[in-house]
């Protein structure tokens, strides 16, 4: 009888095992696709995205495979040329073409969405930024996916797709299983920051528990896995940091021609702390104040050229850099910069886009932990300070263009964070750089794609406490428990003769 039932016993767990491998088994991978293309003030990125069908409403499970650089200037950059707007995409669709598979092509949505230099071209030109956004449109129609629209989003979207982004990468949105408990135990905020830094405009957004009504326009609600989120945000159009050096430019152009008017300078050159000792830049004046954010600072100067010459002094810089903040008016509790309300600052920050990449370049993201301010601050008067010829040796495999801004860039960055929205000593190490979080780049495209799809939905889809691996799991475990503890009753109660006589 005992060898019977052991014999059973181990038929019994060979089948279970059998059972639990069969069972889990990898099923055939039934891969979505979406392609987002960002089209920036300085270019445009095309971003593919890929996720399991059966997993579409997990928090998570979408990622990145593949991102494309524009070759050439942003969509607004062929305001004087609309018709080559679309064209300038092709390369790029045709990496997408290759990247996911053809028969996947018709059901793979395409989304463009037209950040900050298109918000200006059509503040400049309506009729243009028109024809820019027919040309891509017709360029998009034109690819073997599901065109889904190309729009010039707001800032405010381009704030809350961004927070929604890091938070869906980070898993912040849902969780479950012992990963709730954790969360639930981990931190007084549930979810994080997002500060963006483009060329033409930057974007705070985070949940505020302080969040009051005097500001409605900066308020945004979210219900999502079942959750509701109240989240500030707010958009400066030409504080980004190509717009932000443009209205430096053009004020210390109003200081050049009072100066030219009484005589106290002899040429049309201008001494500018943000570039390096040695450097040189020319400025043509007609193209300089075409700009919405330096038009209001026209001047009729009595010159077609302004000569900017690098004199490499961050303490001036940040002195230059600061009289674009004006803190002289608050109609609010408590306010940024401009008379823009700002909740008080709570929980972490992820600073991505060009706050990551000119913090990259100086190397301040590379330890493991955030660097206090201080050390930032220091590193970036340190490179100030390298004459240009030095930098330029260093760094011979950048463009001039951006390499000669690196400095005007970690100073502005600097000021709009302190200056600007008052991080301090204390709050600093609550802002992470991020590059990329897994495998996807830290943006709001991400965001952008999961909210036109409904991939993130509003409540908490029903789904058993344990997933079928694990249940399989448990169960041949509970199964062998079962078995040994039977046999062992069996054995205690019922002692086989051999072992009688074996104790006698």
């Amino acid at each position: 009888i005992l060898l019977i039932l052991g014999f059973l016993s181990t038929l019994a767990v060979i089948a279970l095992i059998a059972v639990a491998v069969t069972q889990n088994q990898p099923l055939p991978k039934n891969i979505k696709y979406g392609i987002v293309l960002d089209a920036g003030s300085s270019h445009t990125n095309l971003y593919v995205y890929e996720w399991p069908a059966e997993k579409e409403n997990d928090t998570g499970v979408v990622k990145q495979v593949e991102v494309c650089k524009v070759e050439g200037p942003g969509i607004s950059g062929y305001s004087h040329a609309t018709e080559k707007a679309g064209p300038s995409l092709a390369q790029c669709l045709q990496q997408a073409k290759e990247v996911i598979p053809s028969a996947q092509h018709k059901e793979t949505p395409v989304y463009l969405g037209a950040t900050a230099g298109m918000r200006l071209l059509r503040l400049q030109n309506e009729s243009a930024a028109d024809k820019v956004l027919s040309s891509v449109g017709n360029t998009l129609r034109s690819a073997p996916f599901n065109f889904q629209g190309a729009r010039i989003i707001t800032g405010e979207e381009e704030g809350a797709y961004g927070w929604i982004t890091i938070n869906y990468l980070l898993g912040n949105f849902k969780q479950s299983g012992w990963k709730k408990l954790l969360h639930s135990l981990r931190s007084l905020s549930e979810t994080s920051g997002a500060l963006d830094l483009g060329g033409a405009s930057t974007q705070i957004t985070f949940v505020s528990k302080d969040l009051s009504s005097e500001s409605p326009e900066n308020q945004l609600y979210f219900r999502l896995y079942g959750k509701d989120y109240q989240v500030y945000t707010h958009s400066f159009l030409c504080y980004g940091k190509d717009q932000a050096l443009q209205q430096k430019l053009a004020r210390d152009l109003q200081a050049t021609w009072i100066d030219f008017y009484f005589q106290t300078v002899e040429s049309n050159s201008l001494l500018d702390p943000c570039f390096h000792k040695g450097y040189e830049r020319t400025i043509n004046i007609s193209d300089f104040f075409k700009n919405p954010c330096t038009s209001d600072k026209r001047k009729q100067l009595p010159f077609s050229q302004l000569y900017v010459k690098g004199e490499g002094d961050y303490q001036k810089c940040r002195e230059s850099i600061q009289k674009l903040f004006n803190k002289s008016n608050c109609p609010f509790s408590s306010c940024s910069f401009n008379g823009i309300y700002l909740p008080p600052l709570q929980g972490d920050f992820g600073a991505f886009s060009a706050f990551y990449f000119v913090m990259n370049f100086l190397n301040l993201t590379s330890e493991p932990n955030p660097l206090a301010l201080n050390k930032v601050t220091s590193t970036i008067e340190s490179f100030c300070a390298r004459p240009w010829q030095e930098v330029k040796t260093a760094y011979h495999h950048i463009k001039e263009k951006y390499l000669s801004e690196y400095c005007f860039s970690g100073a502005y960055i600097l000021s709009l964070l302190e200056n600007g929205y008052e991080f301090t000593e204390s709050n600093w190490q609550r802002i992470h750089f991020l590059g990329k979080i897994g495998s996807s780049d830290a943006g709001w495209t991400l965001g952008y794609m999961l909210n036109l799809t409904n991939m993130i939905p509003a409540e908490e889809p029903a789904s058993p406490p344990l997933s079928h691996g694990s249940y399989v799991g448990l169960m041949v475990l509970c199964s062998l428990v079962l078995v040994s503890v039977l046999l062992f009753a069996w054995l205690l109660f019922h002692k086989p003769k051999c072992l009688q006589k074996g104790i006698v």
